[in-house]
């Protein structure tokens, strides 16, 4: 059983198998949308695949959709090589239920993979192609939080879009150049009004989305590429959108031992790749059922029906609170908090951390007694609702296989938003954090985990951060075994608002994770003591 159209022709070896195929022609969806594209994304990995590739799915099989998505990559040519191309844009899809079940199924919505390289004539030919059809009504984005950013902490351009733009529309290689390019070729075809939406993950994804792709254009005004017509095309909202989202689902690397598993049922080739740009993928795409998505309706080309897919669609405030509901209090902050004792105390997956006692009760008093009080009901999901989810049925899955080294990627550039924000809230509401207990509880174990050594003394590799060398460089001198060692160290990383977005010392917090920190570092078992004496467990 190949992952082909010519593999999936055989439809009773796949259904013999328990794996569910497409009800509708997928070759004539892949060729509809590759004739008036209609919908396409860039940054085509996991959750691209599993979680909007579900809501295009479903559409598609109840007749709500007649063409598939166009699917855009920019940074890993790899990708559309290995797992698309070589098996017909198709992708398996393993949803892992709580109970030891496994939902699969073909997926044939994405009809058409380009990497976008605009220095390749045939590639930018099809880009121009797809963004100037009047057929094309949105582009969704799951680039991550750092394509978005174009300058550095000093305000200078980063390198790659200092080169985006001094060389123009013809040559951009970062994704925001790429798309704004895109934009250029839908200008110059009429200027037909289209949606930008943003999936990622990050507090105002449409405006950072709309602020970077604006700049981009200005900066080619400003060098004589493009008219100042184009620009102003860029930035009227009422042609180009940049709605905001609320996108949530716990979507794990692809497990190797699923394509195992698959491979026993007879399904070959799905074993998982890791490319030259590091890159971990693979044809198929595993993950929980649970998902949440929330756009603002914005759409001045019209949308594909998305509420009859499960997908919410509200104002913008609306969405704003429901990714403050789940970034500051009911799950970004546990799985931030959390992710990193486990690295200390040598649990792998983050389910078995949610199993062991202390650290249940560390998420609980995080979620329930921190988080809740303080985090305003967004109308369209509970808060409380959502939380007893997160905490007894999808953190704590066993067959997810999420990683907690996964998790930590990049905490740096979240402590702001996942404890900070919180922090703020209780300072404004009583006046002092003081009292919190599972905040700087987090805290200081992430600086605890920045030294590198586990709870046994033992060297433990750190999931990457563009901040480490900085912050470990800050901690240098402190010894596990020698708390006197972080004596004034955490000073001036508790008092940074880059860090946490106010000074901990004001919000009355900064002493006691002074105080945490040193009983973490008192030697090894101390972060395990640290836990059951500040948790009374």
């Amino acid at each position: 059983m190949q992952l082909t159209y010519e593999g999936i022709r055989d439809r009773s070896a796949w259904e013999a198998a328990g794996i569910a195929l497409p009800a509708y022609d997928v070759e004539k969806t892949a060729a509809l949308a590759k004739a008036a594209p209609r919908w396409a994304h860039f940054g085509i990995g996991n959750i691209f695949r599993v979680f909007l590739g579900s809501i295009a799915e479903k559409l598609l099989e109840e007749g709500k959709l007649d063409r598939g998505l166009t699917c855009l990559e920019t940074y890993d040519e790899e990708v559309v090589r290995h797992i698309y191309d070589s098996h017909d844009n198709l992708v398996l899809s393993v949803i892992l239920e709580p109970d030891g079940r496994r939902d699969v199924r073909v997926y044939g919505c994405l009809s058409e993979a380009l990497f976008a390289d605009l220095t390749e004539p045939a590639a930018a030919a099809r880009l121009r192609q797809v963004f100037a059809a009047p057929s094309l009504q949105l582009v969704t984005f799951t680039v991550t939080e750092k394509a978005y950013a174009l300058r550095d902490s000093a305000g200078a351009f980063l390198p790659a879009v200092a080169t985006d733009l001094s060389a123009g529309p013809d040559a951009a290689r970062t994704a925001v150049g790429v798309v704004t390019a895109g934009l250029l070729a839908r200008f110059e075809a009429g200027g037909a009004p289209l949606a930008l939406v943003s999936c990622d993950n990050c507090s105002g994804n449409g405006d950072r989305l709309r602020e970077a792709v604006v700049t981009m254009a200005r900066g080619w005004e400003a060098n004589g590429f493009v008219p100042a017509a184009f620009a102003e095309y860029v930035s009227d909202t009422s042609r180009v959108a940049f709605p905001w989202t609320m996108i949530d689902k716990i979507t794990p690397r692809p497990d190797a031992a699923i394509a195992s598993w698959l491979a026993e049922k007879g399904v070959e080739g799905l074993a998982p790749i890791a490319t030259q740009k590091h890159t971990y993928i693979a044809p198929f795409g595993n993950a929980e059922r649970p998902q949440y998505l929330v756009i603002e309706d914005d759409f001045p080309n019209g949308r594909p029906p998305f509420e009859e897919a499960g997908v919410l669609l509200a104002d913008r405030a609306t969405v704003a609170r429901t990714e403050r509901m789940k970034v500051t209090a009911c799950l970004n902050p546990i799985h931030t908090a959390l992710c990193t004792y486990d690295c200390l105390l040598g649990y792998e997956l983050f389910a078995d951390g949610m199993h062991d006692p202390e650290l249940h009760e560390l998420a609980r008093r995080l979620g329930y007694d921190e988080g809740l009080p303080v985090v305003e009901d967004p109308g369209i999901l509970s808060p409380k609702a959502f939380l007893d989810e997160c905490m007894n049925e999808r953190f704590p899955n066993p067959y997810l296989g999420d990683t907690s080294s996964r998790i930590a990627t990049d905490i740096s550039q979240m402590t702001a938003i996942r404890f900070g924000e919180t922090i703020k809230s209780w300072v404004q509401k009583t006046g002092t954090a003081a009292h919190l207990t599972a905040m700087p509880l987090a805290i200081a174990g992430w600086f605890r985990y920045l030294l590198a050594v586990d709870d046994e003394g033992r060297p433990m590799e750190l999931a990457p951060d563009p901040e480490i060398p900085a912050l470990q460089e800050k901690l240098a001198g402190v010894r596990l075994g020698e708390p006197e060692s972080a004596k004034g160290v955490l000073q001036p990383l508790l008092s940074d608002a880059r860090l946490f977005a106010s000074d901990l010392y004001e919000a009355g917090l900064g002493g006691t994770i002074e105080e945490i920190f040193a009983e973490l570092i008192a030697g090894p078992g101390a972060v395990r003591a640290t836990l059951r004496r500040r948790l009374s467990l």
